[in-house]
């Protein structure tokens, strides 16, 4: 499955959502989201209308990382 070219940092923060991350604070137009599942973990989102694809794959390996999935059924369950 390919990564979505057009998805905005509002969509992937809801997205991310399912699992268990949650705003804990905003600075300019960085939001950064925090998880408690499987230990706690933290990631950075810009909050523009359209992301890179480069900022997009860094942020899904890294959420696929702390939930020991590949990219592939992180994207399956994402998307």
């Amino acid at each position: 499955m390919k990564i979505p070219r057009d998805l905005s940092g509002t969509e992937l923060v809801r997205k991310l959502k399912d699992f268990g991350y949650v705003p804990t604070r905003q600075t300019g137009s960085h939001i950064r989201l925090t998880t408690q599942q499987n230990g706690e973990h933290h990631i950075t989102i810009p909050n523009h209308s359209s992301l890179r694809i480069g900022t997009l794959s860094s942020i899904l390996s890294a959420v696929a990382d702390h939930f020991s999935l590949n990219r592939e059924e992180l994207l399956k369950k994402l998307f």
